[in-house]
Order: C-alpha cells, then sequence, then structure tokens
C-alpha cells in the first residue's frame, strides 16, 4: 500500500543523512519533495500543508543545525511527525461498557461494510472469547441481509434471524433486545450504504444511533478512495459522531494517501485495517510500526507478532528432533517453504525487516519472489512420498516424470535437490555434538518453551517491553548484515533465540526464470 511513498520519502532522506551539516536551503529543498511526494500519494493538500509546516519549524532550528548529524535528526523530525499524523498509539475497539455493547458499522456502499463486520464477529470471537451477534440492517442492497448470514455460518458467529418488512432502526432495537436476551457481549450492527453521500443516507444513520445508542461507531472506508477520503470521513464525523476507522484493501496497490488523510482530519483513531478478502485478513492499527514501514525502517514487532501466531510449536519440536538426529528429507523443506509463505512471502517479510527495504529492487532483479516457493512446493508435490523421503532415488526418469507433473524442468528441480543438500549437510552439522548442539537447543529454544515463560505474547508486552524487543532486534544485526530468514540463516530476535527454526536458511535459492 505505502510503496511508491516508501521509496520516495526513502530517497530524499537518504540524500539528507550523508550530509555533515545543513542549511536552511538544504531543508527546504528537501521538503519541497516530501510534499510532491504526499500529494503524488493523495494525501490531502491541507494534510500536506500542516505537515510539512510542522516538519519546517523544527527542522530549521538552532538545534538541529548545531547537531553532529543533522540530516538523521531531520529524518527524526519526519519519522515523528508522521506518527502524530497517523496517531501516537494505536487503539483497539472499546469493549468497556455494559453487554451488549452496540458497535455500529457505517460508510459507504462497496467499501466492505459486511465483510469486515464478519471479520470483526470472528476476531472477537476467536480471540477475545466472546459472543457476538451480527444484524444487518441493510434492506435496499439485495441479499445484503443473507450475506451476512452467510458469513456468520461461515465463522460460527450468531446472525439475527431477517424479518421481512421491518425498518432499518426496528431491525437496530430487535437486535439489541435479542442479545440482551441471549446473553451476547457484542452486537454488531452492519448498517446500508450508498454509492455517494446524500441527506437520506445521513437521517437514516443518526435514527439508528439514536435508537441503539452505539458505544462505537466505526467508519468502514476503502484505502484506495484517495483524495475524497477526507469529504467522506468529515461528513459522516459532523452528521453521525463516529469514534474510530477501519480502512479496507490495505493490501491493493494504492498510495496511502487515505490513511493519512483521514486520520488527521478527524482526529479520529484508525482501529483496524483489512488486509485481504479472507475472515482472517484483519490487523490492528500501529501508527508508529506504519511510519517505520513508510520510512523503511522494518517492524520487527509485527514480525514476531506473525511468527508467534503462525508457528506450530509442536511441528518445531519435531523438527529440532529431527535436527538433531541429523534429518532433513523434501518433506521438511516443503514445511519450510510452506512457513515462508505463511509469513507474508519474501514480499511481506521484506517490508518488516529494518534495511532490507532498499534491497527489495536487488532481490526482485534476481528472481527471488513467492513465485519461486510454489514452484519448488509443485516439484516437492509431485514426488512420491518415497522419493521425497530418499532423495537420492530421483534418477533421469523419475526427474523426467516430476518434471511434466510439476510444469518445471530438469534444471528447476537439480538447483532444489543441490539446496536442500546444503541444507541437509547444514542441519547435520547443527546437529552435532558439542557447542553446535548447543546452538541448535537455543535455535529451537523460543518455540518450543527454551526461552523462560516460552514465546512471549507480543500483545500482552507494555510499550516499553516492545521498544526492548525492537533493540533486541536491531542489537542482533538483522537488516545489518544479520541475514534474511530462509536465505542463509539468518536472524529473527525476539523468538528464543538468534535464529528462527522452520526458517533454517534457503541457500542458492533458484533465480526466476
Amino acid at each position: 500500500m505505502f510503496e511508491s511513498l516508501q521509496d520516495r520519502l526513502g530517497s530524499i532522506l537518504n540524500g539528507l543523512t550523508g550530509r555533515g551539516a545543513l542549511s536552511e536551503k538544504d531543508v527546504s529543498a528537501a521538503l519541497r519533495e516530501v510534499r510532491r511526494a504526499l500529494l503524488e500519494a493523495d494525501v490531502a493538500l491541507e494534510v500536506v500543508r500542516e505537515f510539512t509546516e510542522k516538519v519546517r519549524e523544527q527542522a530549521v532550528g538552532a538545534e538541529v543545525l548545531k547537531s553532529i548529524k543533522p540530516g538523521q535528526m531531520v529524518v527524526k523530525i519526519v519519522h515523528d511527525e508522521l506518527v502524530g499524523m497517523l496517531g501516537d498509539e494505536g487503539v483497539p475497539i472499546d469493549l468497556n461498557a455494559p453487554a451488549p455493547v452496540v458497535v455500529m458499522m457505517v460508510g459507504l456502499q462497496g467499501s466492505g461494510k459486511t465483510t469486515t463486520t464478519g471479520k470483526i464477529a470472528s476476531r472477537m470471537t476467536a480471540r477475545d472469547k466472546k459472543k457476538v451477534l451480527m444484524a444487518s440492517l441493510d434492506t435496499r442492497r439485495p441479499a445484503a441481509q443473507e450475506q451476512l448470514r452467510q458469513l456468520g455460518e461461515q465463522t460460527s458467529v450468531d446472525t439475527l434471524p431477517i424479518v421481512e418488512g421491518q425498518s432499518p432502526t426496528q431491525i437496530a432495537a430487535r437486535a439489541v433486545q435479542a442479545a440482551k436476551l441471549g446473553g451476547h457481549d457484542v452486537v454488531l450492527l452492519d448498517t446500508a450504504g450508498r454509492t455517494h453521500i446524500d441527506e437520506p443516507l445521513m437521517v437514516e444513520m443518526a435514527d439508528i444511533k439514536a435508537k441503539a445508542a452505539p458505544h462505537e461507531i466505526l467508519l468502514v472506508a476503502d484505502a484506495l478512495t484517495g483524495q475524497d477520503a477526507v469529504n467522506l470521513a468529515r461528513s459522516f464525523d459532523e452528521r453521525v459522531g463516529i469514534t474510530g476507522l477501519v480502512l479496507t484493501r490495505m493490501d491493493g496497490d494504492g498510495r496511502g494517501g487515505a490513511a493519512l488523510s483521514m486520520r488527521a482530519v478527524t482526529g479520529k483513531p484508525i482501529k483496524l485495517i483489512g488486509t485481504g478478502e479472507k475472515m482472517d485478513a484483519l490487523e490492528e492499527f500501529h501508527p508508529r510500526r506504519i511510519a517505520d514501514r513508510i520510512l523503511g525502517m522494518g517492524d520487527i514487532v509485527s514480525l514476531v507478532e506473525k511468527a508467534a501466531e503462525t508457528i506450530d510449536a509442536e511441528k518445531a519440536q519435531v523438527m529440532a528432533d529431527r535436527m538433531k538426529a541429523g534429518k532433513f528429507d523434501l518433506n521438511d523443506l516443503a514445511d519450510q517453504l510452506r512457513q515462508m509463505q505463511k509469513l507474508g512471502g519474501m514480499g511481506g517479510l521484506m517490508g518488516m525487516m529494518p534495511g532490507m527495504g532498499k534491497m527489495k529492487n536487488q532481490i526482485a532483479a534476481a528472481g527471488l519472489d513467492d513465485a519461486v516457493f510454489k514452484r519448488q512446493l509443485a516439484i516437492i508435490s509431485s514426488m512420491t512420498r518415497k522419493e521425497r523421503a530418499s532423495p537420492e532415488l530421483l534418477k533421469h526418469s523419475r526427474k523426467k516424470r516430476i518434471a511434466a507433473g510439476s510444469g518445471t524442468n530438469a534444471a528447476e528441480i537439480n538447483k532444489l535437490l543441490k539446496m536442500h543438500r546444503q541444507m541437509a549437510d547444514m542441519m547435520k552439522a547443527m546437529g552435532g555434538k558439542g557447542k553446535k548442539a548447543g546452538m541448535l537447543g537455543k535455535m529451537m529454544g523460543g518455540l518450543t518453551g527454551g526461552m523462560p515463560g516460552g514465546m512471549p505474547d507480543p500483545a500482552s508486552l507494555d510499550p516499553a517491553q516492545l521498544k526492548a524487543l525492537q533493540k533486541q532486534a536491531e542489537a542482533s544485526g538483522l537488516g545489518k548484515g544479520g541475514g534474511l530468514p530462509g536465505l542463509g540463516g539468518g536472524a529473527l530476535p525476539g523468538l528464543g533465540g538468534p535464529k528462527l527454526p522452520g526458517l533454517g536458511g534457503l541457500p542458492n535459492l533458484p533465480r526466476k526464470k
């Protein structure tokens, strides 16, 4: 989402950090480029003006000009102002109210309100252990109520029974009453939208608000909205009074201006972002982490959280035992590749690693992308169980059959086998006695309880602990020669050891054809 903005700001600020001293003229020239970059990213003009003026006020001060590395000081000021624009800290949905807590979803038609309602309900049920009731108040869009009912079945969340002929306000009142009688903790009201903002829509929203007395009113907006995002957010806030924003399609190729503009104009926090179509593709919005990512500083804490959610401790223990025994077959290699995909693939990992954002063009030119993993998994899937367990059986005739089954060629199969041999040799060395065995124990520790208290849950850490986790990441050399997990055994701190098992290293990854 923020790639184009990240590239532009990165090149502008890199030009400043290399200089020993900065004049007011240098700062003004850089801010002109920053202003242009933000406008190109569809950030609203009024927001851009305010942002650049705040940076200028601080950057041209005597404190900066007298500092040892003024260029780096300017980068810090831009970063801090970016955080201020997005909001200092992440703000979750507030459920601290007498049950049932009413959450009202508002927004234009097509912004993803109904899908987002299902995602939030699924998240509250699975993660927060809340009993949730969903109700569709959209009586205009064909099958809107049926869509929410099916999402409820898909996620095992209760939905309000459909009664024909009721108005949105009547449905809202019935939903709150049903939630009280059913012992529900939260009731989500999915309201109707329009293709544009109009008076009947706003009157309807106000009537529903008066009837249901929602504790939270979340504006669901498409992150690809662009400049009009400001008018949208301002209109709903003035007429209905929103308490937070949910941005959908953050995985798209938009420029990210909506995220920066809407928060700055309304002063309301962005609470959640949608990152895909699946029901689990919903994340909390952390302003500081997003600012770090935009300026190419990485996002280690999010990477650790994602790893904590996706890595299976039992599988990690099995892998540790196999490595200690010096065993590593093609089934194990396939597990490594799937683990990389779960963590967001090459692109997802690159975006979260400090310093790695600058290398993405070189890595793309080398042909190291997620398609490589898919081809390798296709090759392994085309083998028999016996061949995966004993790669030495793969002679010419078998390779020919596997190539035909996977849509590849013998050369790609040979590269995969070579990579497997290198990894197997490394596993044997690490599974040996003495010092190396100790290293293996540390490497697997964080996922199997070797870390004091096991893997820490990042959600349970306070800001100071999260900051310490970030420092630990940087101290370990991640992004400064520490290597990329899955590409030579690089470090991933915060997981109980210097390296992440399940991403033990993929040396000589074959290039994309």
